[in-house]
């Protein structure tokens, strides 16, 4: 590992958290990839993308009248194949020019919020 090259998150750990969680939350580690590139006006364009993605997500499961998981996942899983396939390839064509960074940090982050959101709804659910 050289430590003068800038250190990114992979395209599975992009496709992986849009799927487990939202298209948002791998839009964010595009989005601090971007950063750690010095690419300031793309990082801003992957992260509207990603929240317009969100948002479409979350209007038409709305819509749905028996919203089902697996809308859910087929839908992050689409914002990741979008994330990790166009944006990716366009502004890092070679990834060897960057070291992996570990997922630890952003995996522990999106399960706290994951609890977090699980629990306020149970509790909203009994008051």
């Amino acid at each position: 590992m050289d430590h003068n090259r800038p250190r990114i998150y992979s395209k599975q750990a992009i496709i992986g958290f849009s799927v487990f969680f939202s298209t948002l939350f791998g839009g964010i580690l595009l989005f601090l990839n971007l950063r750690e590139a010095k690419k300031d006006r793309e990082s801003y364009i992957v992260l509207a993308v990603s929240v317009l993605v969100t948002i479409i997500t979350i209007v038409i499961g709305n819509l749905q009248e028996n919203p089902k998981s697996t809308y859910a996942y087929f839908c992050g899983f689409t914002g990741g194949c979008l994330l990790a396939f166009y944006f990716f390839p366009k502004y890092f064509p070679d990834e060897t020019q960057y070291d992996k960074k570990p997922i630890w940090k952003p995996l522990i982050i999106g399960i706290v919020l994951c609890t977090i959101f699980v629990a306020v709804l149970i509790y909203s659910t009994l008051y």
